[in-house]
């Protein structure tokens, strides 16, 4: 089984109650009313999710930590360029950035048959890209969410890596989808890093693991708009070396 005992039955179940009202909401609404699918989504995110994560603080002693440095230094808008390790790095960077709006490049299958999280990523604009898609169709979708961003004063946040890392390892980075949305947006790149979603990011691990789970948050650096491919190129290796450097002296507990 999943979920074993019956303290984790009755967490899932609080958890199912609290989330299947705004499901129901969401799918009934996304037809015909975006303005509500919004008001729905903004509820998600800074009510729901905040109670949903102390829920898990208080009887899984799941464990958010945010560092602050840097922060501060953030301009009104600009991309974030992160690694991925757990579909939670999403809630857990709404979080984070709480009180802006942040937007993804996510992968397409998330844009179908999936309740509560298909309907709200779609209605506030994410970008959606097919895991096998041609290239000028990605592209065509990158442009449009670029310039939704800039028309809405969105903060696009793109994952480099291009999917989920099971083991916490730091993949390869691939560069074509940063490149286009610092072409087409020329906003200033702010370098971020989470952590320890790699324990938690299948079904079977999320209820076994999450009282092993500190998720850690933190800007590492902030660069200008990056004009040329050897700046964006320069930008995302060293982006590389900063969240290894980071990751490594994290999990050696310094």
């Amino acid at each position: 089984m999943f979920f074993t005992g019956l303290g984790n039955v009755i967490i899932l179940l609080v958890l199912v109650g609290i989330l299947i009202p705004v499901s129901l909401a969401m799918e009934l609404f996304y037809p015909f009313s975006h303005k509500m699918c919004l008001k729905i989504s903004d509820y998600v995110i800074n009510v729901l999710v905040t109670r949903i994560f102390a829920i898990l603080g208080t009887y899984k002693k799941f464990r958010l930590t945010f560092f602050q440095e840097n922060k501060d230094a953030l301009p009104e808008q600009f991309i974030i360029l992160s690694n991925h390790q757990s579909l939670l790095d999403i809630p857990v960077y709404f979080t984070f950035f709480r009180g802006r709006e942040i937007r993804f490049v996510a992968k397409d299958s998330l844009s179908r048959n999936v309740p509560l999280v298909s309907p709200m990523l779609k209605s506030q604009g994410h970008c959606f890209i097919p895991r096998n898609g041609r290239a000028g169709l990605v592209m065509r979708r990158i442009d449009s969410f670029a310039k939704r961003c800039l028309e809405n004063k969105w903060i696009p946040v793109i994952f480099p890596e291009g999917t989920r890392s099971k083991d916490g390892g730091l993949g390869k980075f691939y560069s074509a989808g940063f490149r286009r949305i610092a072409d087409s947006t020329k906003l200033p790149i702010a370098v971020c890093v989470v952590d320890e979603g790699y324990k938690i990011n299948d079904l079977r691990h999320i209820m076994e693991n999450m009282d092993k789970v500190n998720y850690h948050a933190k800007v590492l650096k902030i660069y200008p708009p990056a004009l040329t491919k050897e700046e964006q190129v320069a930008i995302l290796d060293e982006a590389h070396d900063l969240m290894e450097r980071q990751l490594a002296e994290w999990r050696a507990g310094n």
